[in-house]
Order: structure tokens, then C-alpha cells, then sequence
């Protein structure tokens, strides 16, 4: 794509992102997250595409846990990071000219294996001692279904996963294939301008021969 038009949308889909991280906007886990770093996979092949997603989700993360718990991380968050970067990964296994379908499905994919990874991590660590966490297959599915706690059901942040990622990556997906196709028109544009010009000039050889 176009580089200056690459930094624009690039900077535009950033703060999307950062607004559905705004501590109350969103439902719970309602997040533009995997969207994002799936993006950034499938459109930016460069190093940038792995580092900028990663250090933004880093210092949201921080900003919500000073605003949440006054401490900068949870050591549990850890784990999200080598998972963001799969999901980064995974986009970059997937052509960009693929459908919008495809890409959406794509996205959803790798929210279900987040899903599965954090949830797992989070029966099998059990950072915060929560007692319904067993060591067995009760434990691990209520961490799956029903989670501890007063926060929400665990189904209910998959859902809300599952249905952000789908959205927002379809927008996402949209927006670059938009720029893509009035790149690609600009080009056309560009060239059938410069077979005007050599006809143009092509023409008093014409006539003097």
C-alpha cells in the first residue's frame, strides 16, 4: 500500500482500539485486541507489524491496571503476550487479498484458541486461589464456562471475544481493502496518463516522418 496512506489508516485502527479499551465503553472483553494483532499480521509484513500491536496492547494494558488494581502488570498477563504474538503469526499464514469472510474467520479462530489457552492458564496457575480451580476436569470447565469470582461467566467474555472479533476485524479487514482498491485505481490512473502522454508525443514524430 501506499506508505503515507499505510501510517494513516494504520494510526486510525490504533486508536480505535485504544477507545474500545476504555475502562466502561465496552462490555467486558468486548475488545478490538485479536482483531487487531490478526490484522497486523495479514496487512503489515514488516517488523513493525509484530512490535507496534505488542507495544500498544502493552501500554494499554498498563494503563488499565494502574486504573483498576494502582500497579503497572498482573503477572498472569504474562501469558497473553507470547499468545498475542501467535495471533500475529497466525495472520500472517493467510493471503491478504483472501475475502473479507475468510479473514473474519480467521480472527474468530484464533479468539477461540486464546479462549482455550488464558483459561486453561488461568485453572492450571491459579493466580489468585480460587477455589472452584480443582486439579481435574470439574476445575478446568468450570474455568471454562463459569469462571470465580464476582466478575462475569467465563462463557460471557468468550462471547463478547468471539463477537468483537468478528466485528472488528471485518472493519478493519474493509478499511485496508478500501485503500487497497483506490491505490490500485490511482495506479491505473497514473499509468493510462502516461500512455496518453507518449501517444501525445508520439504523434509529431508521426506526422514529420
Amino acid at each position: 500500500m501506499n506508505g503515507k496512506r499505510n501510517v494513516w489508516l494504520a494510526a486510525a485502527l490504533l486508536i480505535v482500539f485504544a477507545i474500545t479499551r476504555w475502562p466502561g465503553l465496552m462490555p467486558p472483553n468486548f475488545s478490538a485486541a485479536y482483531a487487531l494483532v490478526f490484522c497486523a499480521g495479514v496487512f503489515f509484513r514488516s517488523r513493525a507489524g509484530w512490535w507496534v500491536p505488542l507495544v500498544v496492547l502493552a501500554l494499554t494494558d498498563i494503563v488499565l491496571n494502574v486504573f483498576y488494581y494502582k500497579q503497572p502488570f498482573q503477572i498472569y498477563q504474562f501469558v497473553n503476550y507470547p499468545i498475542y504474538a501467535g495471533l500475529i503469526w497466525m495472520g500472517r499464514r493467510f493471503d491478504s487479498k483472501r475475502s473479507i469472510a475468510v479473514l473474519t474467520g480467521g480472527a474468530i479462530l484464533g479468539a477461540v484458541l486464546f479462549y482455550l489457552i488464558t483459561n486453561t492458564a488461568a485453572w492450571l496457575f491459579n493466580p489468585f486461589g480460587n477455589p472452584e480451580y480443582t486439579k481435574n476436569l470439574a476445575g478446568w470447565i468450570i474455568a471454562l464456562t463459569k469462571g470465580a469470582g464476582s466478575w462475569p461467566q467465563t462463557w460471557e467474555f468468550f462471547r463478547n471475544s468471539l463477537m468483537s472479533s468478528g466485528l472488528f476485524t471485518a472493519m478493519f479487514a474493509a478499511a485496508f481493502k478500501y485503500s487497497e482498491h483506490l491505490e490500485s485505481a490511482a495506479e491505473k490512473k497514473a499509468a493510462n496518463a502516461t500512455d496518453d502522454e507518449e501517444a501525445t508525443d508520439a504523434e509529431p514524430e508521426e506526422s514529420n516522418a
